[in-house]
C-alpha cells in the first residue's frame, strides 16, 4: 500500500522546546489511525505537520506523496480534510452553515469573492445532511451549539473529497449523548472503504470508534508506540504512555480505561 503520511525523523522547535522530538510515522491507504497522548505529548503539533500547516525543524516529512519544503503546500491543502479547535477559532462568526463548507474547496476559513458552481452547493448540503445538520444551512457559525458546530467542521473536512482526514479532538467538549452520536457517525465513516484514510486525535480510549485499525501514542513529543490498535492497545502500552497504572479492556468494539487500584 502507498503511503500516505510519511515522517522520518520529524522534530519541531519552538522556543528552544522540542515539541515533537525524532518522530517517524508511516501511514497507509485504508488505514484509520488514532493519536493519544496526555496534555502536551505533541498530538495537535503532529496534525499540524500532517496537515502541512507546518514544517519540520529537522527531518522530512511527506504527504500524499508529496514533500514539505518542495511543494506548493497552497494546492496540497485542499486534498487534507481538517478539523480542529484552532481551525473553528478562524471561522468567522457571522459565516453561515453553508459557506463553512463550502469555503473548504479554497482551504480557507471565511468567504471573500471566490465562485462556486451547482455542484459544490450539492455536495455541501449532501455532506450537512450526512451529518444531520442541514437544517443549520442558514444560521451562523457563532449561533451554533458546541455539538452543532463540531459536525459542520466533519462535514467541512469532506468537503473537497479529500484523500486524507485530520481530526483534532472532534469529540472535545460535547456531552455524553452528543459524543455517543459522533462516535457512532465515525464509526460509519472508517467502515466505508471509499472514505479517505482518517487520523483521529483524542485524550480518551472511550472516544475511539470502532474500526479504526492502528494506534500511535506519544509522551513528551516522542512515539512511545504505534501499530495495529488489537496488538498496540495494551495496559502497558497506556501506562507508559500517561504515566498511571491504567488497566483497558474492549467490550462490543468499544474500549475503555480506568485507572488500576494497586
Amino acid at each position: 500500500m502507498a503511503d500516505v503520511l510519511d515522517l522520518d525523523g520529524v522534530t519541531i522547535m519552538r522556543g528552544g522546546n522540542a515539541l515533537l522530538d525524532d518522530v517517524s510515522w508511516d501511514v497507509s491507504e485504508g488505514e484509520r489511525w488514532v493519536v493519544l497522548g496526555p496534555n502536551g505529548a505533541g498530538k495537535t503539533t503532529l496534525l499540524q505537520v500532517a496537515a502541512a500547516r507546518m514544517h519540520p525543524t529537522k527531518g522530512k516529512v511527506a504527504v500524499l506523496g508529496e514533500t514539505l519544503g518542495g511543494t506548493d503546500v497552497f494546492e496540497l491543502r485542499p486534498r487534507i480534510g481538517l478539523a480542529s479547535a484552532a481551525l473553528a477559532e478562524r471561522i468567522p462568526a457571522e459565516e453561515k452553515v453553508k459557506d463553512v463548507v463550502l469555503t473548504a474547496a479554497y482551504a480557507i476559513a471565511g468567504r471573500w469573492r471566490e465562485d462556486y458552481d451547482k455542484l459544490d452547493h450539492g455536495r455541501a448540503q449532501d455532506l450537512l445532511a450526512a451529518f444531520g445538520v442541514e437544517h443549520l444551512t442558514d444560521r451562523t457559525f457563532g449561533t451554533l451549539s458546541e455539538g452543532e458546530r463540531k459536525r459542520v467542521q466533519l462535514a467541512r473536512s469532506l468537503m473537497t473529497d479529500p484523500e486524507l482526514v485530520l481530526l483534532d479532538e472532534p469529540a472535545a467538549g460535547l456531552d455524553l449523548g452528543s459524543r455517543e452520536t459522533l462516535v457512532r457517525d465515525l464509526a460509519e465513516l472508517a467502515g466505508d472503504k471509499r472514505s479517505p484514510v482518517l487520523v483521529l486525535v483524542t485524550h480518551h480510549v472511550e472516544e475511539i470508534p470502532p474500526g479504526f485499525t492502528h494506534v500511535l501514542m506519544l509522551r513528551a513529543g516522542q512515539v512511545v508506540v504505534a501499530g495495529p490498535i488489537e496488538t498496540t492497545l495494551t495496559a502497558e502500552n497506556l501506562t507508559a504512555t500517561f504515566d498511571v497504572p491504567l488497566n483497558v479492556q474492549r467490550n462490543a468494539q468499544r474500549w475503555s480505561a480506568v485507572l488500576r487500584l494497586e
